[in-house]
């Protein structure tokens, strides 16, 4: 008789710090048949779970070297510059993390035949007649929805083998900067006001439904566009009194308020949204409601 190690899947995430990074590379590093590798800008992992490597993926040398030496099956690039404001003002440093970076790791996976997964954003559109199916057409308000829609469309001619997750108000548990969620819950537990707009209108996404998504990607092997988001359309506004009241907070200290009053740089789109049909039809999505979200949130939450 003999003896056959397991055959690991390598899969290697780029963005390992942040919110999806950490949450992706904590649910892989579970598994005995998967090698991860965790990778971002930053001298040091904030985890302790799984292998890491630093790497800045506008230098495309830096890229080639990580990805060659690990050699994976798969990469997930949860890496952005994804502060909307900030990229009408840095819109050298967005271009070159959220576009240039892909086409390095577009290049270096077409080398090695390496599955892209990446992830992607409903601001490539305008919010003008949301929700919006993969094939609605992207017309993006500001620059970072530019650069987010200049990397899809970068991936689409590289010949790589790719699959782009688009999801929208990311939710969840992190060792990182507080979500919307915990915002939220720490403002009203320390008595703040906070102003909520009333007309941004979208599904949004439970960390963990994100991460079940992209291993229904890895299972299956599907290449294309999906849309990944929560089961339950509605209003900032209503999204965050959903919150107040499961934590028993003080819902008057949430001001309604509309967009076009809180004057930012960027202009954001309002009725969005994202159809997840294909999703649940092709991948077995199911998403969780808002409520169920917030409960398996608060198992980990320390309040």
């Amino acid at each position: 008789m003999f003896s056959h190690d397991i055959i690991k899947k390598r899969i290697l995430v780029f963005g390992a710090n942040g919110m999806l990074g950490q949450r992706t590379i904590d649910f892989y590093s579970r598994m005995e048949n998967v090698q991860v590798l965790g990778s971002s800008v930053e001298d040091e992992p904030v985890y302790d779970y799984a292998d890491y490597v630093q790497c800045d993926i506008t230098k495309r040398d830096n890229v080639k070297d990580v990805v060659f030496d690990f050699y994976p099956d798969f990469i997930i690039n949860a890496a952005a510059f994804t502060n909307v404001d900030q990229s009408e003002i840095e819109r050298e440093t967005a271009w070159k993390i959220n576009v240039k970076g892909v086409e390095y790791l577009a290049e270096a996976c077409r080398v090695l035949d390496v599955h892209l997964i990446h992830i992607s954003t409903d601001y490539i559109f305008d919010g003008a007649n949301g929700p919006y199916s993969e094939k609605a057409k992207a017309n993006p308000l500001g620059y970072y929805g530019r650069t987010k829609l200049a990397s899809e469309n970068a991936l689409k001619i590289s010949g790589t083998v790719h699959t782009i997750l688009r999801t929208n108000v990311l939710y969840g548990i992190a060792n990182s900067r507080p979500d919307f969620v915990r915002w939220v819950i720490n403002s009203l537990k320390n008595g703040k006001e906070i102003k909520i707009v009333t007309d941004q209108i979208n599904n949004p996404t439970f960390i963990d439904d994100l991460v079940q998504a992209i291993n229904k990607i890895i299972e299956y092997g599907k290449q294309g566009v999906y849309n990944i988001g929560g089961r339950d359309f509605l209003s900032r506004f209503e999204f965050t009194n959903i919150i107040a009241e499961y934590f028993g907070l003080n819902k008057e200290l949430i001001i309604p308020i509309k967009t076009s009053e809180l004057k930012q740089l960027a202009k954001r789109p309002l009725k969005s949204g994202l159809i997840t049909i294909k999703a649940e039809t092709e991948l077995g999505y199911t998403p969780h409601s808002i409520m169920e979200s917030l409960a398996i949130m608060k198992h980990e939450l320390v309040l």
